[in-house]
């Protein structure tokens, strides 16, 4: 916890927020996983909104099975998806 000291009547925080009338936060100049992962969901959830108003459906994979979930809220089944071992390991670095 950061330690907060006295000047002059206001904390240094205080006058830090003052001075530069609420900076706006930097974002950083690298990526990370959270950024990546946060772009990707907002990316595949407006990707999902749009594909619903132009086609009225979407393909998706939904407790084992691929479906096409339609406009209205129903679900048809396409196909039962094969469970796999596989030997490699994703990794975002």
């Amino acid at each position: 916890m950061p330690i907060i000291t006295k000047t002059k009547g206001r904390t240094t925080r205080q006058n830090k927020l003052v001075r530069g009338k609420r900076k706006a936060i930097k974002s950083p100049n690298y990526l990370t996983k959270r950024i990546l992962a946060q772009a990707a969901n907002q990316g595949f959830s407006s990707a999902a909104v749009e594909t619903m108003r132009v086609l009225g459906y979407n393909i998706i994979v939904q407790d084992g099975w691929v479906v096409k979930k339609l406009k209205d809220g129903s679900i048809e089944k396409i196909s039962k998806l094969e469970k796999r071992k596989s030997n490699f390991k994703i990794v975002l670095d």
